[in-house]
């Protein structure tokens, strides 16, 4: 099987997920090997995400680590078969970042979504004429082509919201976004009330955090952590900057956001109040 110089993240948590059942079992590369029959190499490839497996492989490894439960197996058999699927965001590959495209993947995947924004409306919840606006202003030499693309992939993130199995998402946004005049006044009014209407829904959890809290000291940047449906599964957390992303995954990082994430939870305005600072925000864009 060919080597992957560029896996996905899908690949990155099978690779993990297979990793940690061998360590926990005790087993080395060496007794894995000699399950599958073939080189240490081969599991080393496998565990590094350089190479896919196949399911008679990938069944008698879960054999050799002790993993019996049907529900475990199952979610470990249709990780490895999402891994090597395309989604939907296949189709803009070649015309957003890959960066991009490879967290869209990711977020896909997702059961549970914990996000804290210090500057921006959280994208899953952007109106168009929002996304429009932040794009131009982050990236001026956009043609109108590309700026439609991202707001079109907006709108197919947040899908996830509204599909069968929605995403529950939970979010704590820093007051000052909600003043700020992203696009205009009648562009921010739109976005607000498209705001209060996300409150509304079941699945989403939104909260402000007050510019007069002092836990705004905190607010390092904004940060995703993210659940997935097998209990079993690592969760990740991710982070970005102008010029990179970074992705979380030991369990002493993701503590420390999760930790973090609890503190503003805490400090953050309920739910009603939320739903005040917002209007207030409102009042400001008539």
């Amino acid at each position: 099987m060919p080597i992957n110089s560029n896996p996905t993240i899908r690949q990155r948590r099978l690779a993990r997920r297979l990793r940690d059942l061998r360590t926990a079992a005790g087993l080395t590369h060496a007794d894995a090997s000699l399950v599958l029959g073939s080189a240490e190499s081969k599991v080393g490839r496998i565990e590094n995400a350089q190479s896919g497996v196949r399911l008679p492989d990938l069944r008698a490894l879960m054999d050799a680590y002790g993993v019996t439960d049907p529900d475990e197996r199952s979610a470990i058999e249709e990780l490895a078969r999402e891994a090597k699927r395309k989604g939907w965001w296949s189709r803009y590959v070649n015309t957003v970042d890959s960066a991009y495209a490879a967290y869209v993947a990711i977020e896909w995947d997702a059961a549970e979504i914990y996000n804290v924004e210090t500057q921006l409306i959280p994208g899953l919840l952007q109106t168009p004429a929002y996304v429009k606006a932040v794009i131009e202003l982050q990236e001026p030499h956009s043609t109108p082509e590309a700026v439609d693309v991202q707001i079109e992939v907006r709108q197919e993130r947040a899908k996830i919201l509204t599909r069968d199995n929605p995403l529950q998402l939970w979010v704590i946004i820093a007051e000052s976004v909600l003043h700020q005049r992203v696009g205009g006044k009648s562009v921010m009014k739109e976005q607000l009330e498209s705001l209060i209407e996300a409150s509304h829904r079941s699945n989403v959890q939104l909260q402000v955090l007050p510019r007069e809290d002092p836990m705004n000291a905190c607010l390092f940047g904004p940060f995703v952590i993210m659940n997935f449906p097998a209990p079993t599964e690592t969760d990740i957390a991710y982070t970005e900057a102008l010029t990179s992303a970074l992705y979380y995954e030991e369990d002493s990082e993701l503590e420390s956001y999760a930790t973090l994430f609890r503190r503003l939870n805490i400090a953050a305005a309920n739910a009603g109040r939320s739903q005040e600072l917002i209007l207030n925000a409102l009042k400001e864009m008539v």
